[in-house]
């Protein structure tokens, strides 16, 4: 787990902790500190609290102009006991959405399980971003936490994508490769 980082390389695009409308804005990192634990393993430094026990994240590129955010997450997506979809939305996206970012896009190859709750923070949120052709994309997410999304019905407010070789490609174009799948979809 120690060894998995978050993705660094739009790192000269897009820097949250460099970003004064950021819930990560001035955060100071250590390379050598390890503190954070997810099943009492130690993770990479560079990953972001937001107040889940199981849930961390890092906010890889926020394009105000084209309102949209990639945010990469590794852990446990965790609904039933520590209300994650709650603390996200609380600390990170309803600060984002207030700044005009209305599209996400949520690496999630690392959330290694979901345990789901009522759908009612999903809906809600859906709701709220649709007055503004918003939409949630969840990219990359193993079968086995996809099959407990989809059994909780939550796929009726976000939509999944698989694009293996993000990495290779600019924020820009998996953001357009996504709102032109999802708008695809809508029609």
């Amino acid at each position: 787990m120690q060894d998995i980082e978050p993705y660094y390389n739009w790192r000269h695009l897009y820097i949250a902790e460099e970003d004064s409308i950021s819930p990560f804005y001035k955060r100071e990192y250590s390379e050598f500190e390890y503190t954070k634990t997810l099943y009492n393993y130690f993770i990479h430094p560079q990953w972001d609290d937001f107040g889940s026990k199981t849930l961390y994240m890092k906010m890889l590129y926020v394009e105000y102009d084209y309102q949209f955010a990639i945010i990469e997450l590794i852990g446990e997506w965790n609904d039933a006991i520590e209300n994650d979809i709650m603390t996200l939305r609380r600390n990170i996206t309803d600060i984002l959405f207030k700044n005009g970012i209305v599209k996400f896009i949520f690496i999630s190859e690392n959330v290694l399980n979901f345990h789901s709750s009522d759908d009612s923070y999903y809906e809600d949120w859906k709701e709220q971003l649709e007055d503004d052709n918003g939409w949630i994309a969840v990219l990359n997410m193993p079968q086995q936490s996809q099959y407990d999304f989809k059994k909780s019905r939550i796929t009726n407010y976000v939509n999944f994508y698989e694009m293996n070789e993000w990495r290779t490609y600019k924020p820009e174009l998996i953001f357009q490769q996504i709102d032109n799948y999802i708008q695809r979809q809508l029609s």
